[in-house]
C-alpha cells in the first residue's frame, strides 16, 4: 500500500502535490517523494519519513516546475531502512524517465533477471519499482529508436509492460518534456482515479478521490484496469485500453481498512461499504450472541467506526467512544515489527475507564491481522473495569499472506494461519469472537457497485487473482509457495514452475 499522485497544470505545482501527499499519508508512513519538471529538466527530492519532515522550505524551493509526481511509501518488497528505496525513481533513457507505483509484482526476481541478461539493464536496489521503470523505459526505447516519442508509442509501450509484468500496480510516471503517464494493472486491485480543475484545462492522478477533491479538482472518474491515459504538457488527455483481458478486481482490504472513508473507490463510497459492513456483521453477532448481553458498542479507532456504528443501531445497543487516540503515533498495522506495535498500541489509545466499568462491551475493530493490537486493546478494556469483552470484526478471519502489496508477508505472523475461531479468541483473551462473513462482506459491497465482476480478497480465502501456476479454478493458492518453517512465500520458487496467468 502506498500513495501516489500526478499533476499537469499552468502553474507550479509543489504545493499541490505536497498537500496530495497529506492527504494520502494514511497510505504510507515510512518515505515520501516529489519529483517536479520545468521544460525538459526534472527536479527531485525525496527521503524517508512523513510528509511534513522530508518537506521543508528549502525542499520545496528547490521543485520549480508545473507538472510532477508524489508518492507516500509503505515497504512491501524490498528494504524498508534503505533511503534509496523512497520513491520515485529515475532513469534518464529514453527521455529521461520517473516513476512511482502503488502494488507489488510478485515476478520482480525473474523480470530482474531478464532486465540483466537480455534488455542489458541494471537494476541497484531491491524495489520492485526500479524493475517496473526500467521495463517501461525499454518497452518505450524499443518502440522509438530515436525518433520523436508519439502517443501511440507510449500506449503500445504500456500494453509489453502489461504482458511482462504480474502483480498489482497503479503508476504514474512522467516523461520529461512531453507529459504524464499513468496506469493500472488488468485487474484493477489498486486504486487509480483522476480529476480536473474548474476550467478543465489542468488534470490530477491519485489513489484515492479524497486527493483531488482536497486540491479543488472535480473527480472524473476511476482509471479502468488494463488503461492508460497520457497528459501532455498542454493538458490535453488521451486514453486508451492497453490489454484485452482486463476485469475489474479491487482490493477488498481498501475497503475494510486501507483507504479513507471519505474516498470513493471504483465506485464505490468507502464509507457506504463499512456501513453496509456493520450490518452483515450485526447479522453475524445476532447469530452468536443475544443482543441483550452487550451493555454498549465501542469501536478501536478509527477505520471500525462506520460499522460499530451502524451495528449498533441494527443490534439496538448503544454507541459509545470507549478510547481516545492519539494521532500522532503512526498507524501500528503498518509498523515493522511485533515489539514496536505492542508497544505503540498503548502509547496510540487510551481507554475512558467509565464507559467499560461493570459492562459487558462488544468492541469492534476493523480486521484482525496478527493479533497484536486485539490482545493489547482486549486487555486494555478489562483492566478498565470491563465485566466481560466481546470482539467483533468487520473483516473476516485474514488467514492467508497478501503479495499485492500489504504487509501480510509471512503466514505464520497471521494470527488466523491455520487456527480455529476458539484458538484465536483464546490467544486474543476476548469472551466471544465474532467475525464479519466473506461472501456476504463481498455482497453488500457489490450491491453498491454491480459493475465489480469479483474482488481481490487473497487475504481471507487464499485465492490470487494475478498469481503463478499452478492453477486452481482459474486462481492460484499462494499456499503452494509457502517455504517449509517460516510460511514466508517463495516467489522464486512459483516463477520456475510456470509463467503467471
Amino acid at each position: 500500500m502506498c500513495g501516489i499522485v500526478g499533476v499537469i497544470s499552468q502553474q507550479p505545482v509543489n504545493q499541490l502535490l505536497y498537500d496530495a501527499l497529506l492527504l494520502l499519508q494514511h497510505r504510507g508512513q515510512d518515505a515520501a517523494g516529489i519529483v517536479t519538471g520545468s521544460g525538459s529538466k526534472l527536479y527531485m527530492h525525496k527521503a524517508r519519513g512523513m510528509v511534513r519532515d522530508v518537506f521543508r522550505t528549502r525542499n520545496m524551493r528547490s521543485l520549480p516546475g508545473n507538472y510532477g509526481i508524489g508518492q507516500v511509501r509503505y515497504p512491501t518488497a524490498g528494504n524498508a531502512e534503505s533511503e534509496e528505496e523512497a520513491q520515485p525513481f529515475y532513469v534518464n533513457a529514453p527521455f529521461g524517465l520517473v516513476l512511482a507505483h502503488n502494488g507489488n509484482l510478485i515476478n520482480a526476481v525473474a523480470l530482474k533477471r531478464e532486465l540483466f541478461t537480455v534488455d542489458h539493464r541494471h537494476i541497484n536496489t531491491e524495489s520492485d519499482t526500479e524493475v517496473l521503470i526500467n521495463v517501461l523505459a525499454h518497452e518505450l526505447e524499443r518502440r522509438t529508436h530515436g525518433l520523436p516519442l508519439s502517443v501511440a508509442d507510449i500506449f503500445a509501450a504500456v500494453r509489453a509492460v502489461h504482458q511482462r509484468l504480474r502483480g498489482s500496480y497503479a503508476v504514474v510516471a512522467l516523461i520529461a518534456g512531453h507529459g504524464l503517464l499513468a496506469f493500472r494493472d488488468p485487474y484493477g486491485i489498486r486504486p487509480l482515479c483522476f480529476g480536473t480543475s474548474a476550467d478543465g484545462e489542468e488534470t490530477m492522478v491519485a489513489s484515492e478521490s479524497v486527493a483531488l477533491e482536497g486540491a479543488g479538482y472535480k473527480f472524473e472518474r476511476d482509471i479502468a484496469p488494463g488503461e492508460a491515459i497520457f497528459i501532455d504538457l498542454q493538458g490535453r488527455l488521451q486514453s486508451e485500453q492497453c490489454t484485452t483481458a482486463q476485469q475489474l478486481n479491487p482490493c477488498i482490504f481498501e475497503y475494510v481498512y486501507l483507504a479513507r472513508p471519505d474516498s470513493v473507490l471504483d465506485g464505490v463510497s468507502v464509507y457506504r461499504a463499512r456501513l453496509r459492513m456493520g450490518e452483515t456483521l450485526a447479522q453475524r453477532v445476532i447469530s452468536v450472541l443475544p443482543p441483550s448481553e452487550i451493555d454498549v458498542v465501542i469501536p478501536i479507532p478509527e477505520s471500525s467506526r462506520p460499522s460499530a456504528m451502524q451495528l449498533a443501531h441494527k443490534l439496538g445497543r448503544p454507541y459509545r467512544e470507549g478510547f481516545v487516540k492519539n494521532r500522532y503515533v503512526g498507524r501500528t498495522f503498518i509498523m515493522p515489527g511485533q515489539a514496536v506495535r505492542k508497544k505503540s498500541v498503548r502509547q496510540k489509545l487510551n481507554a475512558i475507564g467509565q464507559e467499560f466499568s461493570g459492562r459487558n462491551v462488544l468492541l469492534v475493530d476493523d480486521s484482525i491481522v496478527r493479533g497484536t493490537t486485539s490482545r493489547e486493546i482486549v486487555q486494555m478494556a478489562r483492566e478498565a473495569g470491563a465485566r466481560k469483552v466481546y470482539l467483533a470484526s468487520a473483516a473476516p478471519p485474514v488467514r492467508y499472506p497478501n503479495i499485492y502489496g500489504i504487509d501480510m508477508p509471512t503466514a505464520s505472523e497471521l494470527v488466523a494461519h491455520n487456527r480455529n475461531i476458539e484458538e484465536i479468541r483464546q490467544i486474543i483473551g476476548a469472551d466471544v469472537l465474532i467475525y464479519q462473513d466473506l461472501d456476504a462482506m463481498k455482497r453488500v459491497i457489490r450491491e453498491i457497485n454491480p459493475a465489480i465482476a469479483e474482488f481481490e480478497a487473497s487475504c481471507f480465502d487464499g485465492c490470487y487473482i494475478a498469481g503463478t501456476l499452478p492453477k486452481d479454478e482459474g486462481r492460484n493458492r499462494a499456499a503452494d509457495y509457502v517455504e517449509p518453517n517460516t510460511g514466508r512465500l517463495s516467489l522464486q520458487g512459483a516463477e520456475e514452475q510456470g509463467q503467471a496467468t
